[in-house]
């Protein structure tokens, strides 16, 4: 168990250097307080290593990984609308924001939960565990990515304390569309046509519609009243 812990940790966390979810990891620490990402990070890792080693040791299949790349580059790209409407707006949508921004643990883990499902670090975990013994790959794999990603997460916060706001909510919002498209091409590479063109007419009603409502909260919102992308000071991750 031990020799799988180790391995686990090594192969994961190399794994885990330069890939999007460490960038995630600090796009998201750019935002919010670094200790609910990463709280939340080791609860969606920790569940995906647990289905990689289920099924890795256990079954010996691999899920769906073309679906689940869908269905994460449509979650960022929810996310990356969600970044550029900002949180500075009348009661009602203030009120709004206060709620979603008391469910960012949930946003953040969910997002990475899909975002791992059949990437390179979970079929890397569910080859391990089919050789070695499971709970060592488990615990190792799960402890090398949230290591990885406290790293990007150091990063990222450490940035968020210089950076203005109008920055970060415009840099934020870019780096979650590129993971946006990134995951949507791995998903919709060698899938059916019918995948494809469901897919594309969801981005598309997904762009649309928020760029249709982002310009309606810029017309009706109070000339008095300010968007945090607009704001010049820095970030006081108040999230």
């Amino acid at each position: 168990m031990i020799a799988a812990l180790f391995l686990s940790f090594g192969v994961i966390f190399v794994a885990e250097l330069g890939d999007k979810s460490q960038l995630m990891a600090m796009t998201y620490a750019l935002r919010y307080r670094w200790w609910v990402v990463l709280t939340a990070i080791t609860v969606a890792t920790t569940a995906v290593h647990a289905v990689s080693v289920f099924f890795g040791h256990f079954l010996g299949v691999s899920i769906p990984a073309d679906l689940m790349s869908i269905l994460a580059g449509l979650a960022m790209l929810v996310f990356g609308l969600w970044t550029l409407r900002g949180d500075h707006l009348d009661d009602v949508e203030s009120a709004k924001a206060q709620r979603v921004g008391k469910s960012v643990f949930f946003a953040v883990m969910s997002s990475f939960f899909l975002a791992e499902l059949g990437d390179k670090t979970m079929l890397a975990t569910i080859t391990l565990a089919a050789h070695s013994d499971w709970f060592g790959v488990w615990i190792g794999s799960t402890i090398g990515m949230v290591a990885a990603d406290a790293l990007a997460i150091g990063v990222g916060a450490l940035l968020g304390k210089h950076l203005p706001e109008k920055t970060i909510a415009r840099g934020a919002a870019a780096l979650f569309f590129g993971f946006a498209a990134w995951l949507l091409w791995e998903g919709l590479s060698g899938a059916s046509a019918v995948t494809v063109i469901a897919t594309l007419t969801t981005v598309v009603v997904l762009v649309g519609g928020g760029t249709a409502y982002l310009l309606h909260l810029r017309r009706t919102a109070p000339a008095a009243d300010t968007d945090p992308a607009d704001d010049d000071s820095p970030s006081t991750l108040s999230h």
